[in-house]
C-alpha cells in the first residue's frame, strides 16, 4: 500500500497540472491584446454618437421687410443655419399681367442667387430690374434682422446695432439709410428712402444696391459716387454718415 501511495500523488499531481492549463486557456482570451482590441470595437459607437446629436445647428427663420417697386411689393423670407443662407424664398412678388411671367422666371433665379452667395451681393434677372430690386432690399433687411438676432443671442462682446440715419434732402427726393453695425463693422445696409418717380426709378434701382455694397465693403461713408446718380450718392453718404455718428463713427 505504501509502494502505491507514491503512484497516486503523482497521478493526482499530473491532474492539478492539466487542471491548472485548461483554467489559464480559459482565462487567456479576456488577457489577449487582439481580445482587448476586439472588445473595444464596442465603444466606437458610443463617442462617434449621430451628427443630429451635439451642438445645435442654430437654424432659424427671419423675414424681410416688403420693399415696394413700380409692379408690387417684394418680400423674402430666409432659413439661416450657423451664419449661412440654406434657403430663400419669396413670400410676396409682383402678380398679374405680364408680372405672372416675369415672377416665375425671376424669383427662383434670385433665391438661388441668395443661397449661393450668401448675401444680398447678388445681380438682377435680366427683365425684371424692379423686382430684382425689391428682392435685393427685401433681402438685405432680412439679413440685417439676422446679423441683429444673432448679436443679441451672442451676448457681451458682439455690440450690435441697427442705426437710421436722417433723412437727407436732395433735388429729386430724399434718401435715407439704415445701418447695421456689429463688432465696430457695417455687416449690412438698407435704404429706407430713395428718389422714385419717371426717370428716378431707374435711377434708384441701379444706384442703390452699388452704394449699399460700397458701403459694406468700405465699413464708412467714403465711398464713390454711383456714374449717372450723383444726387443720389450725395443724399446717401449724407445719411449714412449720419448712422455711423449715431454708432459712434
Amino acid at each position: 500500500m505504501r509502494k502505491s501511495h507514491p503512484v497516486r500523488r503523482a497521478v493526482l499531481a499530473g491532474a492539478a497540472t492539466v487542471s491548472g492549463i485548461v483554467l489559464l486557456l480559459s482565462l487567456k482570451p479576456a488577457s489577449d491584446p487582439g481580445s482587448a482590441s476586439a472588445a473595444g470595437g464596442a465603444v466606437p459607437p458610443v463617442a462617434a454618437q449621430s451628427p443630429q446629436g451635439g451642438r445645435g445647428a442654430g437654424a432659424g427663420t427671419v423675414t424681410g421687410d416688403a420693399a415696394s417697386t413700380q409692379y408690387g411689393p417684394v418680400q423674402v423670407r430666409l432659413t439661416v443655419s450657423d451664419g449661412k443662407i440654406t434657403r430663400a424664398e419669396a413670400v410676396q412678388a409682383p402678380k398679374g399681367g405680364q408680372s405672372d411671367r416675369i415672377t416665375a422666371d425671376a424669383v427662383p433665379k434670385l433665391n438661388q442667387a441668395a443661397v449661393a452667395a450668401g448675401s444680398a451681393d447678388i445681380d438682377a434677372v435680366s427683365g425684371a430690374t424692379y423686382t430684382s430690386a425689391g428682392y435685393v432690399k427685401s433681402l438685405q433687411s432680412a439679413l440685417d434682422k439676422a446679423a441683429a438676432a444673432a448679436g443679441s443671442d451672442a451676448g457681451a462682446g458682439q455690440g450690435t446695432q441697427v442705426l437710421t440715419g436722417d433723412a437727407a434732402q436732395t433735388q429729386y427726393g430724399p434718401v435715407q439709410v439704415r445701418v447695421t453695425v456689429s463688432g465696430g463693422k457695417i455687416t449690412g445696409v438698407e435704404t429706407l428712402q430713395a428718389p422714385k418717380g419717371g426717370r428716378s426709378d431707374q435711377v434708384t434701382a441701379d444706384a442703390v444696391p452699388k452704394l449699399d455694397r460700397a458701403a459694406v465693403a468700405a465699413g464708412s461713408a467714403d465711398i464713390d459716387a454711383v456714374s449717372g446718380a450723383t444726387y443720389t450718392s450725395a443724399g446717401y453718404k449724407q445719411s449714412l454718415q449720419s448712422a455711423l455718428d449715431r454708432a459712434g463713427g
